[in-house]
């Protein structure tokens, strides 16, 4: 079978599983992939396997949330401020930075379950480190690794769900997924605050340096590609300037929002104990914004397909929710906002990640995408730290939430702009 004929097999999004196997196991072909065969148990485990990918990730959010949710402990353990705090926080992106390009590259190389496994034992390493060491040189060193893994493991398991749900209910597949995100940040401000509290910061990352661990057991045991993964090779292609600029804005959006949205768990715990608030009381409030994150994800999704708007969603979401997080701070009626921005925030999630399909054509989409997550996890590396530095100049950490709410309100302009560039980018026959 040529090149191009496997290529265009396995991109057919169209095709249904059954012709797709007929297709592949055609004797004059020579592949047999007879795990097609068990229609019924395919469906289970590719739900099984979503499960497990759902767990791995969910450690990424626990981990990264492992800072904010302990940052007045973390403040009198290093006598440092909120600025301080931010840096820290920010510095889990930074690698994504230089190693969201070649992220793929890396999985090509090693093959999936390799490149995640080792992507975990760099957020185990990075998080003992920072456990066992009372040096802050050593605590952002510990950042760094632990990031480096993030980033790989974030990249490789999102191209992992795609293999097993490429023409298959992805978009489901791909919203359940996103929300391990939230997920591990809500169960981080559930449980590590009361466990820093009792134990200190040392036990905190001792904590999550064993959920990183069972990550580790359940996917070494459990993960298995499917039985229908084909390699295929494509014409590489190179994107025009327009449809780089419009990349680059979408990438723009993307971060500015999840910017705003990450000020939220970042700061909101601190905001919540400067008016008086016990560190697990803060932290129990601010999750239930994750927790009904989880559910208004996929709403927005739906919402957008089936009103086929969109760019309304995305335009309406941001403002509302930007309107919430300056009301957060300023208002007595703590819980009812929560649960309020955790029933808008987040809408435009599903309409924001569909803007770079408009642009790209499937020779540029891999580059394309990489560019889209290098500029993504650049403004999440920047955004904390300047969100930190507003909240020391302003001597608070509701500062920090306004911060985040004019990263929010920056998007609808952004939006306005990739709507421009996108009308002179040219159109896949």
């Amino acid at each position: 079978m040529g090149t191009a004929n496997l290529f265009e097999v396995g991109c057919d999004a169209n095709l249904g599983a059954v012709q797709f196997e007929q297709r592949l196991t055609a004797p004059s072909y020579g592949l047999r992939l007879h795990g097609y065969f068990h229609g019924n148990d395919a469906l289970r485990n590719r739900w099984g396997i979503l499960a497990v990918l759902f767990a791995v990730r969910l450690t990424m959010g626990f981990q990264f949330q492992s800072v904010a949710a302990v940052a007045p402990l973390l403040s009198r353990e290093f006598d440092i401020g909120l600025a301080d705090i931010g840096l820290l926080i920010g510095l889990y992106f930074a690698p994504g930075v230089a190693l969201a390009l070649p992220g793929g590259a890396i999985g090509q190389r090693f093959g999936d379950k390799t490149t995640v496994l080792a992507a975990l034992l760099l957020m185990l390493a990075g998080g003992l480190a920072m456990a066992l060491s009372a040096s802050w040189g050593v605590q952002i060193a510990g950042r760094l690794i632990a990031g480096a893994g993030g980033v790989m493991l974030n990249v490789q398991m999102t191209k992992m769900v795609t293999d097993w749900f490429a023409g298959r209910e992805i978009a489901t597949a791909m919203a359940i997924f996103v929300n391990s995100w939230p997920a591990g940040v809500a169960i981080s401000l559930l449980t590590l605050p009361a466990i820093g509290t009792a134990y200190g910061v040392g036990a905190v990352y001792l904590a999550v340096a064993a959920l990183i661990g069972c990550g580790i057991l359940l996917l070494a045991a459990l993960y298995q590609p499917p039985v229908n993964s084909v390699v295929a090779t494509a014409a590489s292609g190179r994107l025009d300037r327009n449809a780089v600029i419009a990349v680059i804005a979408a990438g723009s959006i993307w971060s500015l929002y999840n910017v705003g949205f990450a000020t939220i768990f970042s700061f909101g715990p601190s905001m919540l104990v400067e008016r008086g608030w016990s560190i697990t009381a803060a932290g129990s409030a601010i999750s239930i914004v994750l927790w009904l994150t989880v559910l208004s994800v996929p709403a927005g999704g739906f919402l957008a397909d089936r009103t086929r708007h969109p760019e309304l969603i995305i335009v309406a979401g941001c403002i509302v929710f930007a309107m919430l997080m300056m009301t957060l701070p300023r208002s007595g009626a703590v819980i009812a906002t929560t649960v309020a921005l955790g029933l808008i925030c987040g809408l435009p999630a599903g309409s924001i990640m569909s803007l770079p399909a408009r642009v790209l054509q499937p020779a540029t989409r891999a580059i394309g995408m990489g560019l889209f997550f290098t500029v993504y996890y650049a403004g999440l590396m920047l955004g904390p730290v300047l969100g930190g530095a507003c909240a020391k100049w302003a001597g608070s950490a509701g500062a920090a939430l306004d911060f985040g709410a004019a990263m929010i309100l920056a998007c609808p302009v952004i939006l306005w702009g990739f709507n421009r560039i996108q009308a002179a980018v040219p159109r896949m026959a």
